[in-house]
C-alpha cells in the first residue's frame, strides 16, 4: 500500500536540467571540453561535484580538491542565473494537479533532489507548498545511483520505504529507488528506464488509480 509519493526535480517536475547543461558546458568549453548531449546524460541524477568529476575524466585533467570546489562554485553562479529567470509556467504540464490529487488522497508527498537549489527552484514554481518535506544535495554526501537520498525523505515523512514510490526520470535515480525498497515510476523511455515498475512518457501522464491498480 503506498503512503507516500517522492519526487526528483530535474525532468520530473520541470526542466531546469538544460539549465544545468548550459553551465556545465560553458564551464567544460572553459577547460577545453566540448561537451556534448549525449555526454551530458552521465551528468543527471547525481551531485554537482560527481558531474564535475564526470567532466574533468571526459578531459583527462586532474585538479586539486580546492580547485574542484572553486570549479563547481563557478559552475553553480552561472546555474542560478540561469534558474532565477524561472516561472511557475515553465512546470510541466498536469503535475500541480498530481500533486494536489495525491494529496487529496490522504498520501505525504516529498521532494528528493540531488540538486542544491532545489528550495529555489519550487518557490519561484510557487509548489512549494506542496510538500511534506523537501530534501536537496545539502543534506546528503551520497548521489544516487545511492538510495541514501530517498531513504533520508521516507525517514522525514514518517513513512518506511516499502510504502513509498518515487518519480524519476534518471536511470540513476531509478536504481536508487529500486535499491532504496520503494515503487518507481520512470519518467521516459523504456530503454533508459525500463528497470521501474511503470515507465509513461511524461509526469502528467500519471493516473492516481494507477497507485491503487498496480501498487
Amino acid at each position: 500500500m503506498i503512503k507516500a509519493a517522492i519526487f526528483d526535480l530535474d525532468g520530473v517536475i520541470v526542466d531546469t536540467a538544460r539549465y544545468h547543461y548550459l553551465a556545465w558546458k560553458r564551464l567544460a568549453s572553459e577547460l577545453g571540453i566540448d561537451l556534448t548531449v549525449e555526454q551530458n546524460e552521465l551528468l543527471k541524477g547525481v551531485s554537482r561535484m560527481r558531474s564535475l568529476e564526470i567532466i574533468l575524466d571526459l578531459g583527462g585533467i586532474k585538479v586539486s580538491d580546492h580547485e574542484k570546489d572553486r570549479l563547481a562554485d563557478k559552475k553553480n553562479g552561472w546555474f542560478v542565473e540561469f534558474i532565477n529567470t524561472i516561472k511557475p509556467e515553465e512546470m510541466f504540464p498536469g503535475v500541480k494537479e498530481l500533486l494536489n490529487g495525491i494529496r487529496s488522497k490522504g498520501l505525504k508527498v516529498a521532494l528528493a533532489s540531488s540538486s542544491k537549489n532545489a528550495a529555489t527552484v519550487i518557490k519561484l514554481l510557487n509548489i512549494q507548498n506542496e510538500f511534506d518535506v523537501i530534501v536537496d544535495g545539502t543534506m546528503t554526501t551520497r548521489s544516487k545511483p545511492d538510495p541514501e537520498i530517498f531513504l533520508l525523505a521516507a525517514s522525514k515523512l514518517g513513512v518506511a520505504p516499502r510504502h513509498c514510490v518515487v518519480f524519476e526520470d534518471a536511470e540513476a535515480g531509478v536504481v536508487a529507488a529500486i535499491a532504496a525498497g520503494m515503487k518507481c515510476i520512470g519518467i521516459g523511455t523504456m530503454s533508459k528506464l525500463g528497470k521501474a515498475n511503470l515507465v509513461i512518457k511524461k509526469t502528467g501522464d500519471f493516473k492516481l488509480e494507477t497507485l491503487i491498480t498496480e501498487f
